[in-house]
């Protein structure tokens, strides 16, 4: 376990320094001077080669990247363009706990519903069950999240506009105004882990030893809970990786459709003002927390299955 561990952590230290190089180019090469939209409508040559000289962009891109990357192990982000050399750390810290607990929240909701829901299906498979449950949980894995977003906010237009009991489509801070948020964002995560579990259930439950368990007579709990779904298991815990992949990437049209102010919502209004300093510290963050995520899904993996300890 600790040479596994020791070969995902060195793994992990690539794929970041990887994703920081990329985002830091791209920052560099996209079209447009941030110094100049940072400005406005100001022409003072003085002035923007001042600011030029603050942010360090009057240096070579090798020198900016290397000052980026020992900023970064030091703890510092730089500075935002967009609000006057103020920490980037501050804006970012602001956005974290808001988009971790409705990325966990969705995330939780997902397995709560996806699973058991899989199970279910397995167990009734090619029943009138099987097919309308997953035909709704396809739906929802394909139908994008910003499509999502919008249906339910007009739901609750309508529902608003009859003086029927409805949700905010806004804002944050209260109890109700999860409720949105959290199903727009975990729809398609939700439709995909019950589609997986079913089709990993049904393969288990064709196996030999489920049959040797129910000629020994085990009750239908035993052999579908203790026998079949700790086998199946192992291809779920596989994409729970991905799925906070999934939840990242969504959270961003989430939050900018329900005004909620996490770190999605910071991205996008740094994308729109060349905020580059932001972006790259966001863009790096998310990959270090899906990075990390992989790295929990493989030791869980290689605990259900010791095998892929070896073989990795």
């Amino acid at each position: 376990m600790p040479q596994f561990l020791l070969r995902r952590l060195l793994q992990l230290v690539f794929v970041l320094f990887c994703i920081s190089f990329i985002t830091f180019m791209v920052g560099h090469l996209a079209p447009g001077d941030p110094i100049q939209a940072m400005m406005g409508n100001r022409r003072d040559p003085r002035l923007y080669e001042q600011l030029r000289r603050q942010y360090g962009l009057d240096r070579p891109w090798y020198e900016q990247y290397a000052g980026y990357v020992t900023g970064v192990l030091q703890g510092d982000l730089g500075k935002s363009y967009r609000y006057a050399g103020r920490p980037v750390w501050d804006l970012v810290k602001q956005g974290v706990p808001v988009s971790a607990s409705l990325g966990l929240a969705a995330l939780a909701l997902s397995v709560l519903v996806g699973v058991p829901l899989g199970v279910l299906a397995s167990v009734r498979a090619n029943g009138i069950f099987d097919r309308a449950s997953m035909t709704l949980m396809l739906t929802l894995f394909a139908v994008p999240s910003f499509v999502i977003a919008g249906l339910l906010q007009s739901l609750q237009v309508i529902l608003f506009q009859n003086d029927l009991p409805n949700l905010p489509t806004s804002g944050w801070g209260k109890p109700e105004n999860w409720v949105m948020p959290v199903l727009a964002l975990a729809a398609a995560t939700m439709g995909y882990l019950a589609r997986l579990t079913r089709a990993s259930m049904i393969g288990v439950l064709r196996q030999d030893y489920i049959r040797t368990a129910w000629a020994k007579g085990a009750g239908a709990r035993r052999v579908y809970m203790h026998h079949a779904l700790r086998n199946a298991l192992i291809p779920i815990v596989t994409v729970l990786g991905p799925s906070v992949a999934f939840v990242v990437v969504g959270s961003f049209v989430v939050e900018n459709v329900f005004r909620v102010p996490g770190i999605g919502f910071v991205a996008v209004q740094a994308i729109n003002t060349r905020d580059y300093p932001v972006i790259q510290s966001v863009a790096l963050l998310l990959a270090l927390v899906v990075a990390v995520m992989s790295l929990i899904t493989d030791v869980l993996y290689g605990i259900l299955d010791p095998r892929i300890r070896t073989q990795s």
